[in-house]
């Protein structure tokens, strides 16, 4: 039998190696960087949570919370230091008005009670001391701010004061009033 040489052996071989290149280490961030990159995180995780919470209560009624009725400050006359009065007279009278509620007290459903508190047309009537006219523009400007403040729907003062349980909303809308009736020079 004949003789057949060997097949050459095939060898492979290993195309040469690359050099293995470490990553460059990432470039430090200046302060001003970094807090940008929070500030770009914390607004979207802020919105996030923003668009959650509508969600969670969306089904919720709210009435809306005046301030003045959260925030208050002691009524007590003598822990307050008097007013200066306003200079114009519808302006004074509403403030002496206001001044005669907080000491005097305040009442529903008459001018004076029995223990001498009045509403707010009695203590304008009081105050203005017999000058009609001066009561009537007095009235007029109060009712004036109490349809700016609840509408028009408000039919009058006697009306307004006699809704209320407590003296907070009538005193503060008669201190507005007299604030209104400075800022016209009345």
């Amino acid at each position: 039998m004949p003789h057949t040489p060997p097949a050459p052996a095939i060898t492979h071989r290993a195309p040469p190696a690359t050099p293995v290149v470490a990553p460059a280490p990432p470039a430090a961030l200046s302060l001003e960087e970094r807090l940008a990159f929070i500030n770009a995180a914390m607004t979207v995780r802020l919105e996030e949570a923003g668009v959650a919470y509508e969600v969670n209560t969306a089904h919720i009624d709210t009435v809306p919370v005046d301030l003045a009725d959260v925030v208050t400050v002691p009524l007590t006359p003598g822990l307050q230091p008097p007013p200066t009065p306003y200079p114009t007279p519808v302006a004074a009278l509403l403030q002496r008005a206001h001044q005669r509620l907080l000491t005097g007290g305040w009442c529903t459903g008459a001018l004076v009670d029995a223990a001498g508190a009045r509403c707010l047309y009695g203590a304008i009537r009081i105050e203005a001391r017999g000058h009609r006219g001066l009561e009537a523009r007095a009235v007029d400007l109060l009712m004036e701010a109490i349809r700016r403040r609840f509408g028009e729907d408000v039919d009058s003062v006697p009306g307004f004061n006699d809704a209320w349980g407590s003296s907070r909303t009538p005193l503060r809308t008669l201190d507005q009033a007299a604030d209104l009736a400075d800022a016209r020079c009345l």
